[in-house]
Protein backbone atom coordinates (compact mmCIF):
# COMPACT_ATOMS: atom_id res chain seq x y z
CA UNK A 1 0.00 0.00 0.00
CA UNK A 2 1.25 3.03 -1.27
CA UNK A 3 1.75 6.16 1.84
CA UNK A 4 -0.44 8.64 -0.03
CA UNK A 5 -3.33 6.15 -0.46
CA UNK A 6 -3.19 5.62 2.99
CA UNK A 7 -3.04 9.13 3.66
CA UNK A 8 -5.37 10.34 1.12
CA UNK A 9 -7.28 7.54 1.18
CA UNK A 10 -7.99 7.63 4.97
CA UNK A 11 -9.70 11.56 4.32
CA UNK A 12 -11.93 9.83 1.70
CA UNK A 13 -12.84 7.15 4.48
CA UNK A 14 -13.16 9.27 7.00
CA UNK A 15 -15.32 11.74 4.77
CA UNK A 16 -17.01 8.46 3.14
CA UNK A 17 -18.34 7.35 6.58
CA UNK A 18 -19.79 10.53 8.32
CA UNK A 19 -21.50 11.61 5.44
CA UNK A 20 -23.46 8.11 5.61
CA UNK A 21 -24.02 8.84 8.98
CA UNK A 22 -24.83 12.44 9.18
CA UNK A 23 -27.35 12.10 5.95
CA UNK A 24 -29.01 9.05 7.55
CA UNK A 25 -31.21 11.08 10.24
CA UNK A 26 -31.31 14.09 7.40
CA UNK A 27 -33.49 11.60 4.94
CA UNK A 28 -35.68 10.64 7.40
CA UNK A 29 -36.53 14.09 8.18
CA UNK A 30 -37.21 14.89 4.66
CA UNK A 31 -38.90 12.04 3.47
CA UNK A 32 -41.58 12.06 6.49
CA UNK A 33 -41.97 15.54 6.46
CA UNK A 34 -41.56 16.99 3.10
CA UNK A 35 -42.46 13.94 0.84
CA UNK A 36 -39.76 11.50 -1.73
CA UNK A 37 -38.77 14.53 -3.95
CA UNK A 38 -37.35 16.36 -0.70
CA UNK A 39 -35.71 12.74 0.44
CA UNK A 40 -33.69 12.72 -3.02
CA UNK A 41 -32.36 16.25 -3.02
CA UNK A 42 -31.27 15.26 0.26
CA UNK A 43 -29.50 12.04 -1.59
CA UNK A 44 -28.65 14.73 -4.05
CA UNK A 45 -26.00 16.47 -1.54
CA UNK A 46 -24.85 13.63 -0.07
CA UNK A 47 -23.89 12.16 -3.28
CA UNK A 48 -21.97 15.78 -3.69
CA UNK A 49 -20.48 15.44 -0.21
CA UNK A 50 -19.29 11.63 -1.33
CA UNK A 51 -17.77 13.32 -4.97
CA UNK A 52 -15.82 15.65 -2.46
CA UNK A 53 -14.13 12.67 -0.61
CA UNK A 54 -12.90 11.57 -4.24
CA UNK A 55 -10.96 14.89 -4.62
CA UNK A 56 -9.89 14.35 -1.22
CA UNK A 57 -8.10 11.78 -2.36
CA UNK A 58 -6.29 13.64 -5.19
CA UNK A 59 -9.20 12.47 -7.68
CA UNK A 60 -9.94 14.08 -10.53
CA UNK A 61 -13.71 14.23 -11.69
CA UNK A 62 -15.01 14.73 -14.87
CA UNK A 63 -18.37 14.95 -16.90
CA UNK A 64 -19.10 15.66 -20.39
CA UNK A 65 -21.84 14.93 -23.13
CA UNK A 66 -25.04 16.07 -24.59
CA UNK A 67 -27.61 17.37 -21.60
CA UNK A 68 -30.48 15.07 -21.34
CA UNK A 69 -34.56 15.54 -21.42
CA UNK A 70 -36.34 15.54 -17.99
CA UNK A 71 -39.87 15.29 -19.30
CA UNK A 72 -39.67 11.79 -21.05
CA UNK A 73 -38.69 8.63 -19.20
CA UNK A 74 -34.80 7.22 -19.48
CA UNK A 75 -32.94 3.96 -19.54
CA UNK A 76 -29.10 4.51 -18.48
CA UNK A 77 -27.19 1.50 -19.57
CA UNK A 78 -23.64 1.68 -17.69
CA UNK A 79 -20.57 -0.45 -17.70
CA UNK A 80 -19.84 -1.20 -14.25
CA UNK A 81 -16.11 -0.77 -12.37
CA UNK A 82 -16.81 0.06 -8.99
CA UNK A 83 -19.29 0.06 -5.79
CA UNK A 84 -18.65 3.97 -6.58
CA UNK A 85 -20.19 4.27 -10.12
CA UNK A 86 -23.67 5.06 -8.59
CA UNK A 87 -22.75 8.28 -6.31
CA UNK A 88 -21.33 10.06 -10.01
CA UNK A 89 -24.73 8.91 -11.83
CA UNK A 90 -26.90 10.15 -8.83
CA UNK A 91 -25.49 13.34 -9.01
CA UNK A 92 -24.85 13.77 -12.74
CA UNK A 93 -28.69 12.74 -13.40
CA UNK A 94 -30.00 14.35 -10.30
CA UNK A 95 -33.04 16.23 -12.64
CA UNK A 96 -34.15 13.13 -13.96
CA UNK A 97 -34.27 11.40 -10.41
CA UNK A 98 -32.47 8.29 -10.92
CA UNK A 99 -33.65 4.46 -10.06
CA UNK A 100 -31.76 1.41 -9.69
CA UNK A 101 -31.66 -2.25 -9.71
CA UNK A 102 -30.08 -3.26 -6.66
CA UNK A 103 -29.54 -6.83 -4.50
CA UNK A 104 -32.38 -7.00 -1.56
CA UNK A 105 -29.42 -7.23 0.51
CA UNK A 106 -28.25 -4.05 0.27
CA UNK A 107 -31.54 -2.48 1.71
CA UNK A 108 -30.63 -3.33 5.09
CA UNK A 109 -27.90 -2.32 7.59
CA UNK A 110 -25.87 0.24 5.84
CA UNK A 111 -26.56 3.54 6.86
CA UNK A 112 -27.88 6.15 4.59
CA UNK A 113 -27.60 3.93 1.68
CA UNK A 114 -30.32 0.82 2.35
CA UNK A 115 -32.66 3.92 3.55
CA UNK A 116 -32.67 5.58 0.79
CA UNK A 117 -32.64 1.88 -1.49
CA UNK A 118 -36.25 1.31 0.32
CA UNK A 119 -37.46 5.21 -0.12
CA UNK A 120 -36.21 6.01 -3.31
CA UNK A 121 -38.91 3.53 -5.34
CA UNK A 122 -35.89 1.62 -6.52
CA UNK A 123 -36.42 -2.30 -7.28
CA UNK A 124 -34.77 -4.90 -5.00
CA UNK A 125 -33.99 -7.83 -6.60
CA UNK A 126 -33.34 -11.49 -5.27
CA UNK A 127 -31.10 -12.94 -7.38
CA UNK A 128 -32.33 -16.29 -6.93
CA UNK A 129 -35.79 -16.00 -7.24
CA UNK A 130 -35.89 -15.18 -11.25
CA UNK A 131 -39.45 -14.37 -10.89
CA UNK A 132 -39.14 -11.67 -8.64
CA UNK A 133 -36.60 -10.32 -10.06
CA UNK A 134 -38.26 -9.91 -13.44
CA UNK A 135 -41.50 -8.56 -11.48
CA UNK A 136 -39.38 -6.07 -9.37
CA UNK A 137 -37.93 -4.48 -12.58
CA UNK A 138 -41.41 -4.49 -14.65
CA UNK A 139 -42.50 -2.47 -12.03
CA UNK A 140 -39.87 -0.25 -11.81
CA UNK A 141 -40.03 0.01 -15.03
CA UNK A 142 -43.70 0.98 -14.91
CA UNK A 143 -43.05 3.45 -12.13
CA UNK A 144 -40.34 5.36 -14.01
CA UNK A 145 -42.12 5.37 -16.91
CA UNK A 146 -45.39 7.22 -15.44
CA UNK A 147 -43.24 9.91 -13.31
CA UNK A 148 -40.78 10.34 -16.16
CA UNK A 149 -37.65 9.19 -14.25
CA UNK A 150 -34.36 7.55 -15.07
CA UNK A 151 -33.92 3.78 -14.51
CA UNK A 152 -30.21 2.91 -14.42
CA UNK A 153 -28.73 -0.43 -15.32
CA UNK A 154 -25.67 -2.51 -15.44
CA UNK A 155 -26.18 -5.09 -18.18
CA UNK A 156 -22.72 -6.85 -17.07
CA UNK A 157 -24.61 -7.81 -14.01
CA UNK A 158 -20.92 -7.81 -11.95
CA UNK A 159 -18.70 -4.95 -11.61
CA UNK A 160 -15.44 -5.97 -14.25
CA UNK A 161 -12.17 -5.97 -11.78
CA UNK A 162 -10.07 -5.36 -14.71
CA UNK A 163 -12.11 -3.01 -16.12
CA UNK A 164 -12.29 -4.50 -19.74
CA UNK A 165 -16.03 -4.71 -20.64
CA UNK A 166 -18.12 -7.84 -20.30
CA UNK A 167 -20.55 -8.80 -22.37
CA UNK A 168 -24.07 -7.19 -21.65
CA UNK A 169 -26.94 -9.60 -21.04
CA UNK A 170 -30.72 -8.73 -22.61
CA UNK A 171 -32.96 -9.62 -19.83
CA UNK A 172 -33.56 -6.26 -17.43
CA UNK A 173 -33.05 -4.08 -20.31
CA UNK A 174 -35.29 -6.32 -22.48
CA UNK A 175 -37.62 -5.91 -19.60
CA UNK A 176 -37.27 -1.74 -18.93
CA UNK A 177 -37.75 -1.47 -23.23
CA UNK A 178 -40.79 -2.64 -22.90
CA UNK A 179 -42.27 -1.14 -19.49
CA UNK A 180 -40.98 2.25 -21.05
CA UNK A 181 -41.97 1.83 -24.52
CA UNK A 182 -41.59 5.93 -24.85
CA UNK A 183 -37.98 6.03 -23.13
CA UNK A 184 -35.18 7.40 -24.43
CA UNK A 185 -31.81 5.09 -23.65
CA UNK A 186 -28.83 6.70 -23.26
CA UNK A 187 -25.92 4.77 -22.66
CA UNK A 188 -23.27 6.08 -20.17
CA UNK A 189 -19.36 5.21 -19.93
CA UNK A 190 -18.14 5.22 -16.64
CA UNK A 191 -13.88 4.93 -16.27
CA UNK A 192 -11.59 5.27 -13.70
CA UNK A 193 -13.32 4.33 -10.62
CA UNK A 194 -12.14 0.64 -10.43
CA UNK A 195 -8.65 1.58 -10.50
CA UNK A 196 -9.61 3.86 -7.61
CA UNK A 197 -11.66 1.19 -5.85
CA UNK A 198 -9.01 -1.83 -4.96
CA UNK A 199 -9.12 -1.91 -1.03
CA UNK A 200 -11.85 -1.22 0.90
CA UNK A 201 -15.08 0.96 0.72
CA UNK A 202 -12.81 3.11 3.20
CA UNK A 203 -10.05 3.49 1.81
CA UNK A 204 -9.13 4.18 -1.97
CA UNK A 205 -6.84 4.56 -4.53
CA UNK A 206 -4.93 8.19 -4.61
CA UNK A 207 -4.98 10.27 -7.56
CA UNK A 208 -7.26 8.34 -10.09
CA UNK A 209 -9.53 10.02 -12.87
CA UNK A 210 -12.55 9.71 -12.68
CA UNK A 211 -15.51 10.22 -15.54
CA UNK A 212 -18.82 9.73 -16.36
CA UNK A 213 -19.52 10.69 -20.22
CA UNK A 214 -23.02 10.21 -21.65
CA UNK A 215 -23.11 8.79 -24.95
CA UNK A 216 -25.07 10.20 -27.74
CA UNK A 217 -29.13 9.19 -26.74
CA UNK A 218 -30.90 6.48 -28.76
CA UNK A 219 -34.40 6.14 -29.71
CA UNK A 220 -36.15 2.63 -29.35
CA UNK A 221 -38.45 2.90 -32.52
CA UNK A 222 -35.30 2.69 -34.57
CA UNK A 223 -34.29 -0.64 -33.13
CA UNK A 224 -34.53 -3.75 -32.30
CA UNK A 225 -34.08 -4.70 -28.61
CA UNK A 226 -30.98 -6.71 -28.75
CA UNK A 227 -29.27 -4.59 -31.97
CA UNK A 228 -30.08 -1.66 -29.55
CA UNK A 229 -28.11 -3.43 -26.56
CA UNK A 230 -25.49 -3.91 -28.60
CA UNK A 231 -25.15 -0.44 -29.93
CA UNK A 232 -25.05 1.13 -26.28
CA UNK A 233 -21.87 -1.72 -25.72
CA UNK A 234 -20.48 -0.44 -28.87
CA UNK A 235 -20.44 3.44 -27.39
CA UNK A 236 -19.75 3.05 -23.98
CA UNK A 237 -16.73 0.71 -25.47
CA UNK A 238 -15.20 3.15 -27.86
CA UNK A 239 -15.66 5.47 -24.96
CA UNK A 240 -13.41 3.48 -22.89
CA UNK A 241 -11.24 3.50 -25.40
CA UNK A 242 -10.53 6.93 -26.05
CA UNK A 243 -7.28 8.03 -24.21
CA UNK A 244 -7.78 12.07 -23.20
CA UNK A 245 -10.25 12.53 -20.72
CA UNK A 246 -12.32 16.27 -20.93
CA UNK A 247 -12.42 18.17 -17.61
CA UNK A 248 -15.47 19.53 -15.82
Amino acid sequence: MKLFDFLLGSLHGLNFFLTLLVFHPLQWLAYNMFGWKAHQRVVFLMNASIMNGFRLAGSRISSDGPQLPSDRPLIIVCNHQSRYDIIGLYWYLRANYPLFVAKQELAKGIPSISYNLRKSGSALIDRADRRQAIAAIGNLGLKANKENRAVIIFPEGTRSKDGQLKDFALGGFGILCKKMPTALVVPIAIKGTGKMDIYNVFLVKAFQRLSWTICEPLEQNDWEVPALLNECRNRIENELNKGELNKV
